[in-house]
């Protein structure tokens, strides 16, 4: 429904401001007619051009270095008739634009994401009990037509509510054809069917008894609802329950009628926590992620908008969803590198998610076992609170780490799973315990070469190997998704059946694991084997059930699943993360393999962990061997504090990038030469980037560091300013990067 605008009127008109979800400067003005006023947050439809947009009216006034007579502004079409976007949320756009640097429109497009929701929901319709149905206990004219079937549909239609085709032949136990025939006699008559809502979660529901540790920080973040902004770290080890902790505070929040929002860094990591949710609150969550259908997405944004869904669980995009009353955020895995959007609008979901409950004065939840560098700086300083959970529930143990130095026990030629670790998973599958080995590469191999000239498989839009896809018969290029079938002949030399695998990646280690194992039941978890949350949850639970003796998996094995049979891990190579001179590579590696190592004796039998590495002296290795977590971290504090590097310090990035390299790097000179400079500020670059080529663009990156004091975003706006450039050549900015290709 609209609410359509009297231009007749001879009243005089308003001027508003609406910004529209695209990638404009700012706001647009518009008239509106007094008789039908608008307000600020209001879906509107107006014209731009020769099309017709549905914008936001937005705060502030005009812009006096451009006025436009009133004469000449067009006018506001009409209003929808949806809820508006609360001053929270417009707000919150506002701050992501400033500190991004991205235009508004392009953050307000992430918040109408779906624009059918705007419009009116249309009427789903059903059958009734017409007057002249026949009576399915007394014999009546027409009823020789009165088959068991259709007695059967009569019978459960005799209460009178509208019911749908599908529900009318479930119930009866029929076909939707006799559902059909019996409208075309006139026994069924068409009606609108009642709306249905999902069932929502109860703060009421009896949760589990919690360990007194357990207990006093549940209390602590209950204690938090409607108390105004906190930010607070729930900092456990790996199996210390820190998902029922945190339901404590989400049941709170329930009980006070707010809403919750729960970020989740995978997708296929909610399968597991769905289950234990609808035990806890005997009902799910709203679901927000990429694997919905367009009605499904329509419903969840409606209801989030009515304040219905109570709970949303999901993945980044969800924090932008528009919530009536949020009252709660959770970021479980706040650590997690999934978490940062690396296209279109640059964003850290967990760093925005705090600006979202710092604006909306309410608190958040960070969650981890392996906290960011960030988050620990925070707390240290006084900034975010901690609640600390420093043993595993249950009086379960954490797992034993060994590091396996390969340079002193190499596995066989062609192999890459050495004695120490064979020998373990050998005993483990005798034991009958479960086992999983690691390796955080996808596919067969990283790199395809002919044996006879040496060429490489490289993917023909971007400088990238093309990764072996064996079980798929495909290479795969996993920057741009470029997929071939593996030639017979070398593109460079003509030789046939020439190419071989150089490492390893996933499918080659399980390959090897068969050819050692072969009673093993074996099973490969990626993210190119699951498929989605459904996928997952079957997943899981085939490994609960002790279906699965040997997994091999990457990272995504890691995202916070409970596997109670499983005991030893075995990480194929842990250097995997540390190359490049990525300033998070010690960190991310730390953190990656604490997780997978955490997976291992979280029930009644301790857990083993093997690390198969060439760098036993790095402090990584050192600090998982030891359990000294907090160690490292003081390490990486001190080296990060005295380089001036983040959180310290601050970074940006700025990707120069266009289909023809001369007019990139002639670009690149022009910013070189105008490249800002003065106390606490260093550019780098510009130089091209590890990905020189990506999607059939040419990259190169300049690197800015500055203190803490210094205005990152003004800097860059004035340095680009002063630069101009054509359309073909994008300058794509970063602030805060964590992937430097």
């Amino acid at each position: 429904m609209t609410l359509p605008i009297d231009e007749s009127t001879t009243a005089p008109a308003a001027r508003v401001r609406v910004l529209l979800p695209l990638p404009l400067a700012g706001a647009y003005d518009y008239r509106v007619d007094p008789a039908t006023p608008v307000s600020p947050g209001d879906f509107v439809r107006v014209p731009l051009g020769r099309r017709v947009e549905i914008g936001v009216v937005w705060d502030g006034a005009s812009d006096p270095a451009t006025p436009i007579a009133a004469e000449r502004l067009k006018t506001i079409l009409d209003r929808l008739d949806a809820p508006p976007v609360s001053a929270v949320t417009r707000r919150f756009v506002d701050w992501i634009a400033h500190y991004t640097m991205s235009a508004p429109g392009a953050v307000l497009r992430m918040a109408m994401s779906v624009p059918a929701a705007l419009e009116p929901a249309a009427p789903q319709w059903g059958w009734v009990l017409s007057p002249g149905a026949p009576n399915p206990v007394v014999a009546e004219p027409g009823a020789a037509r009165l088959t068991p079937g259709r007695r059967r549909v009569l019978e459960a239609m005799a209460h009178g509510a509208a019911r749908s085709t599908r529900d009318i032949a479930a119930t009866a136990g029929v076909s939707s054809a006799v559902v059909t025939s019996m409208a075309e006699l006139g026994w069924l008559v068409p009606a609108v069917l009642p709306a249905t809502h999902r069932r929502e979660p109860d703060g009421a529901h009896p949760g589990p008894v919690l360990s007194p540790a357990q207990r006093e920080a549940a209390d602590a973040l209950a204690g938090r609802i409607d108390a105004g902004f906190a930010a607070t770290l729930v900092d456990g080890v790996t199996g210390a329950g820190k998902t029922e902790v945190y339901f404590e505070a989400i049941a709170a929040a329930l009980r006070a009628g707010r809403q919750v929002l729960v970020l989740l860094p995978e997708i296929a990591m909610s399968a597991q926590w769905l289950a234990r949710f609808e035990q806890r609150f005997g009902a799910v969550p709203a679901s927000w992620h990429s694997e919905l259908n367009a009605g499904q997405r329509v419903r969840t944004w409606r209801d989030v908008a009515a304040g219905r869904a109570r709970v949303v669980v999901g993945a980044r995009s969800a924090l932008f969803l528009p919530y009536r009353d949020l009252g709660l955020i959770v970021i479980d895995e706040e650590h997690e590198q999934a978490f940062k959007q690396e296209d279109g609008v640059i964003y850290h979901a967990r760093d925005m998610a705090v600006v979202r409950a710092h604006l909306g004065r309410i608190p958040i939840v960070l969650v981890s076992a392996t906290p960011s560098l960030e988050t620990v700086v925070n707390v240290s300083r006084g900034r975010y609170r901690c609640v600390h959970l420093p043993a595993r529930h249950g009086g379960a143990t954490l797992p034993a780490v060994e590091l396996v130095d390969l340079r002193r026990e190499p596995p066989p030629p062609r192999a890459w799973i050495g004695p120490r670790l064979r020998a373990a998973v050998a005993a483990n599958l005798a034991a009958g315990e479960q086992s999983v080995l690691f390796l955080n590469r996808r596919g067969y191999a990283p790199l395809t070469l002919c044996r006879s000239c040496g060429h490489r498989l490289q993917c023909p839009h971007c400088t990238a190997w093309l990764v072996e896809h064996r079980l798929a018969g495909r290479l795969q290029c996993h920057h741009c998704g470029y997929s071939a079938r593996i030639p017979r002949t070398c593109p460079s030399c003509d030789a046939e059946d020439r190419f071989a695998p150089c490492g390893p990646g996933v499918e080659r280690v399980a390959e090897e694991a068969r050819a050692l194992f072969p009673a093993a039941r074996l099973e490969i978890m990626t993210s190119d084997t699951i498929g989605g949350p459904d996928a997952a949850s079957a997943f899981v639970e085939r490994m609960i059930a002790g279906e699965i003796d040997l997994l091999v998996g990457t990272q995504i094995v890691a995202k916070g699943h409970h596997f109670p049979g499983l005991t030893l891990v075995g990480v194929v190579d842990a250097d995997l993360g540390l190359a490049g001179g990525d300033l998070r590579a010690g960190e991310r590696t730390y953190q990656l393999l604490h997780q997978v190592a955490g997976r291992a004796g979280r029930a009644g039998k301790p857990g083993r962990v093997l690390l198969q590495t060439h760098l036993p002296e790095h402090p990584a290795m050192q600090a998982l061997a030891a359990g000294d977590r907090d160690g490292f971290l003081a390490g990486e504090i001190d080296t990060r504090e005295r380089l001036g590097l983040p959180p310290f310090g601050r970074l940006a990035a700025l990707i120069v990038a266009g289909p023809e390299p001369d007019e990139v790097d002639r670009l690149c000179r022009h910013l070189a030469g105008r490249a800002p400079a003065g106390p606490g500020v260093t550019v780098l670059g510009p130089a091209p980037a590890p990905l020189a080529i990506l999607r059939g663009r040419h990259r190169r990156r300049f690197l800015v560091r500055a203190s803490r004091d210094v205005p990152i975003q003004d800097l860059i706006a004035d340095w680009l300013a002063a630069v101009k450039h054509s359309a073909r050549v994008r300058i794509q900015i970063d602030i805060d990067p964590y992937s430097f290709l």
